[in-house]
Formats: C-alpha cells, sequence, structure tokens
C-alpha cells in the first residue's frame, strides 16, 4: 500500500475515535443536575424545582344516593277524538296545539238529517201516547160494564191486551225519541278530556265516519304528564321497600345531555314484573308540567334519589387516581409536598364522590397537575375555595374548575351509582385519570 493510502485511512480512523467520545460523554450521559422521570431528564425541570398544582379542601356534606336511566315521556292520558256519527263536517272550533277542557265543543257536523229523525221520533212517540190513552179509557168503561154483567168477559181481556200493546209501543217510541235526541247531540263533537289538541285530521267540508281511523284530532293530557324508565333489576327492590314504607322519592327529568333539569317529580308507580330480555323494571314518575317543559315521546334521562347521606367527606371526582396502590388520591402537605393516599370510595354522583375511608374533611387533594408527581414531590399549589357540589349534593358555594369558571353550574351525564354498585367495584368514577405512583422513579 502506497504512503497516500495509509494516511487517508489514518484519517478516517481518528475521525471515528473523536465521534465515539462525543457521543459517549454528550449523548448518552444525562447532563449534571438533570434527572429522569417527570420534571427532570434532558430539557426538563430539575430536580429541584416544585411541580405547580391546583388543590382543593375535602369537605364534610351530603350527598344523594341515585340511579340513573334512560326514560321515556308519555302523556296522562291520550285520546282519539272521533265523529259518533256520520255526516258533512261544517266547522272546527279549536286552534290547533291549544289546551281545551273537557266538554268543549272541537266540531260540528251537519245536523238537519238528525234534527228530522229527532222530530219524525217525537211525532212516532205522540201518536202511540193517543192509541194507548184511548184504549185505558176504553178498558175502563168495559170493566164498570163487565161489574154490571152488561158485556163478555172475553172483550175486557182483550181490551186489556190492546192497552199492554199500547204500551209497549210508546215505550219503543220513547227509546226511539232518545236515541233520535243522542245522535243530534253528537253532531257537536266534544272534548273527552282536558289537554293539548294536535293538528287536524281532516279538513271543513269533507264527509267523516265514525269508522275513520284517524279520527278529527288527537289529544293528549300533558298537565301532569308521565316519564316512564327502566331500572335494574337488582335496584327495584331497594327502591320498592322505601316506596312502600310511603317516602316519596324523588325524579329529576334531564335532557339528552344529561346537563339541564327540564322537571322535577316524584314516583308514581312500578311495574310488577320484570323485563327478562333486559333484566330491568318500568317504573313511572308524575310531574306536573305546569311550564309545558315535556313533550309525549320526548327522550329524557330520569334519576331517581333514593336516599341522602349526610356528614360524607367529598372531593372532585378529578382529584382520584388508580394505580398500584389502588384508588388513591395526591394529598398536599404543609411542606409543599404531596403524599399518596389510599382511598375507600362511597357514593359517586355527577363530578363528586364520598370517601369513607383515608381522608378527613379539610385535607387538600391535589385535582390539576398529578400526571406529574410522584410520593414526595415538591408542589407549588393554587388552592380553590372548599365548596359543595351543586345538581345532587348540598353545601353551600361550588367547586371551581379551570380559570374560576363553575364546573357545578352544569353537572355531567348522569352516573351516579347506589350504595352497593359502589362498594362493590369500588372504581373511581370516568373522570379521573388512572396513575400508578412511584416512591423512586417517575410515573408510567
Amino acid at each position: 500500500m502506497s504512503r497516500r493510502p495509509k494516511l487517508i485511512v489514518g484519517v478516517i480512523l481518528v475521525v471515528a475515535a473523536l465521534a465515539t467520545v462525543i457521543y459517549i460523554t454528550r449523548w448518552r450521559d444525562p447532563l449534571p443536575g438533570a434527572q429522569n422521570g417527570p420534571g427532570g431528564g434532558r430539557g426538563g425541570r430539575g430536580a429541584g424545582m416544585p411541580v405547580p398544582v391546583r388543590t382543593v379542601a375535602a369537605r364534610s356534606g351530603s350527598i344523594d344516593v341515585t340511579i340513573d336511566a334512560l326514560g321515556t315521556v308519555t302523556a296522562r292520558n291520550t285520546a282519539i277524538v272521533h265523529t259518533r256519527v256520520d255526516g258533512l263536517l261544517e266547522r272546527i272550533n279549536f286552534q290547533e296545539g291549544h289546551e281545551v277542557r273537557t266538554g268543549a265543543v272541537l266540531a260540528e257536523i251537519d245536523a238537519r238529517p238528525f234534527a228530522a229523525a229527532f222530530e219524525q221520533a217525537q211525532g212516532t212517540l205522540e201518536r202511540d201516547e193517543a192509541l194507548l190513552s184511548s184504549a185505558r179509557s176504553d178498558l175502563d168503561r168495559y170493566q164498570v160494564l163487565l161489574a154490571q154483567d152488561s158485556i163478555a168477559k172475553q172483550q175486557v181481556d182483550d181490551q186489556a191486551a190492546l192497552v199492554r200493546q199500547y204500551s209497549g209501543t210508546v215505550q219503543t217510541d220513547r227509546g226511539a225519541v232518545a236515541n233520535a235526541r243522542l245522535q243530534l247531540d253528537w253532531t257537536k263533537v266534544t272534548a273527552p278530556i282536558s289537554g293539548r289538541v294536535g293538528l287536524r285530521q281532516v279538513d271543513v267540508g269533507n264527509v267523516v265516519h265514525a269508522a275513520d281511523t284517524n279520527g278529527l284530532v288527537v289529544m293528549t293530557q300533558t298537565q301532569p304528564i308521565n316519564v316512564v324508565f327502566a331500572v335494574p333489576a337488582d335496584s327495584a327492590p331497594d327502591i320498592q321497600r322505601r316506596w312502600k314504607s310511603g317516602a316519596t322519592l324523588n325524579v329529576d327529568a334531564f335532557d339528552r345531555d344529561g346537563k339541564t333539569v327540564l322537571a322535577h317529580g316524584t314516583l308514581e308507580s312500578a311495574d310488577n314484573v320484570v323485563d327478562s330480555t333486559t333484566s330491568t323494571v318500568k317504573l313511572k314518575a308524575l310531574y306536573d308540567n305546569a311550564d309545558g317543559a315535556l313533550f309525549p315521546n320526548q327522550f329524557v334521562n330520569a334519576r331517581i334519589t333514593l336516599a341522602t347521606l349526610e356528614n360524607q367527606t367529598l372531593i372532585p371526582a378529578t382529584s382520584v387516581q388508580r394505580g398500584t396502590p389502588g384508588t388513591f388520591v395526591y394529598v398536599a402537605n404543609a411542606d409543599s409536598t404531596v403524599t399518596v393516599r389510599k382511598l375507600t370510595l362511597g357514593i359517586v354522583h355527577t363530578d363528586f364522590v364520598a370517601v369513607t375511608a383515608g381522608l378527613k374533611p379539610g385535607e387538600q387533594v391535589v385535582i390539576e397537575g398529578t400526571d406529574k408527581l410522584k410520593d414526595g414531590a415538591k408542589i407549588e399549589a393554587a388552592v380553590d375555595a372548599p365548596a359543595a357540589p351543586a345538581g345532587g349534593t348540598r353545601g353551600k358555594g361550588q367547586w371551581k374548575g379551570k380559570a374560576g369558571t363553575d364546573s357545578a353550574a352544569a353537572p355531567a351525564a348522569p352516573a351516579a351509582k347506589a350504595p352497593a354498585a359502589a362498594a362493590a367495584d369500588n372504581k373511581e368514577p370516568a373522570t379521573a385519570k388512572r396513575r400508578r405512583p412511584d416512591t423512586g422513579g417517575s410515573n408510567q
């Protein structure tokens, strides 16, 4: 090999050696003062820097035990208004969509044929009543003559039979008159119930029949109104026991998003069988619906309140974590550090959770910034004022969310559990983040 190729190979070896040294010293080794894990690592926060978090104090309050279900609004009564007689529809007296009272005249049918039939029936009755009166007079005279032995008894018996015949005819005529009067009255179609009329099914000028399928109009009684919903069969015994004891079970109707309360009602009745296909039991709630917020066939979220638990330790659901220790929260200490605290959860209600063990009222729990924490980590806390959640639990004030907004003003979609269900699975709400604390390293 000549001198020039040897020189080139030497330069290449030197460059490779320098590159190896730079890689080992600059890239593989961590920077001085840095650590791996949350808040550390290359380009991250130094080990001594506190993690900014937001905390709120656990408080003592009351929380409702509720069961949520999808419900359907049903009219208290529904009636398809039919005409009782056939005839020409002359007049419609209702406004579509308006409330009417029982007995209000909704429509009128041409009454002239029925008036003529009524007069004819009355004339027949008057004629037969005259014949009956004459026959009775003759019977009285025949009975006097029979007493004087001036007439045959057979003639008296025949006259008595004639009187009975005329009496039957008069009774039939009176029935015909009553029927004709009824037919005449039915030319005025009246409201069978108090409620709201829908859209008319036939226009003026058409001949209507009693056998028409659609009728003239559909009426629904909406004040009061019902909501029918189904609950799991396992919850039915608790509901039945409370209801039979005389307790008033409140049932709130929410909109489709479960955020706005449409109406407040009470449980009215329960079905007597379990639906074998869905393993549920149907319940019916009653609402006065004075503002007309509920419409028949409307879908709503029904929330039935079984009981109210007092003196419970309450925390926001966003503070609850789940990891290797199980269900836990990060508790902020007075020395600006956090501690992992295992919890036993009770009732879960919308955005809030009742804690049965592991936490006391007044202790600060982290509600924001948990993804950067570990046991013993230093924090820089922004403290929110403790308050009670709205829309399910009672107390003063409101829990505050991001940027000072009121997260309780719009409760989340119904997701509450009864005590038995919450104790069985002891799971945190869906809004809680799942994290595993690591006493020596970063959260995974």
